[in-house]
């Protein structure tokens, strides 16, 4: 199924990367839960997303599968449009820390030694798609994870589902950046005519 799945993604961003379309999104901030199945078993969580700029998102992951397995996640993602920006394709990377199990193979005596209770830290990458309906978030996603320390063995991909409730929408948060940026440039020419007054004067 993972294969299956990332073959998809792969089809999609192959597609989609020979048209010229506009970044765009539909949320400036969203956040919600996200189930999750890979090789050790099932994960649920909570995601956070934050777009930072056009088309460029900060998501954040906290799951556990409440036994032996709870991480966390902080990923960069780029997104481009389906056809449309409620339809998006997105891809990005990122790091990730918890406290994981552990299966180490001993080829000499033929034993699978498990451990639990280990600190990990490793790199996330991550593709999927996601539609905006009703002020709803849904995503299907593959996350690759490399491990560097505390867990055998290195690689692990996970296939997620998230559903998340727009906050803050994509035209309101643009709003306030625009007042934002009237805001700043208003206060730097006040603040010239102010000191060219001030100049005047003590002539």
């Amino acid at each position: 199924m993972q294969k299956t799945l990332l073959a998809f993604i792969l089809t999609i961003f192959s597609f989609v990367g020979q048209q010229q379309m506009a970044i765009a999104q539909s949320y400036g901030t969203s956040g919600g839960t996200r189930m999750a199945n890979n090789d050790q078993g099932r994960m649920f969580g909570l995601t956070v997303q934050q777009r930072i700029q056009k088309g460029l998102t900060i998501e954040g992951i906290l799951q556990s599968d409440f036994s032996y397995n709870t991480t966390a996640h902080v990923l960069l993602e780029r997104h481009r449009p389906l056809l449309t920006k409620r339809l998006n394709y997105y891809y990005g990377a990122g790091v990730s820390m918890g406290i994981e199990e552990s299966r180490q193979k001993v080829p000499e005596s033929m034993q699978i030694i498990q451990t639990y209770g280990n600190g990990t830290f490793g790199v996330d990458f991550i593709g999927g798609v996601e539609l905006t309906l009703l002020g709803i978030n849904f995503s299907l996603d593959y996350k690759p994870n490399i491990n560097i320390v505390g867990r055998q063995p290195w690689y692990s991909g996970q296939v997620g589902i998230s559903a998340r409730s727009v906050l803050v929408k994509g035209k309101k948060q643009n709003r306030k950046k625009r007042q934002r940026t009237r805001q700043k440039r208003r206060a730097k020419q006040d603040g010239f005519f102010h000191n060219l007054i001030d100049s005047i004067k003590n002539k």
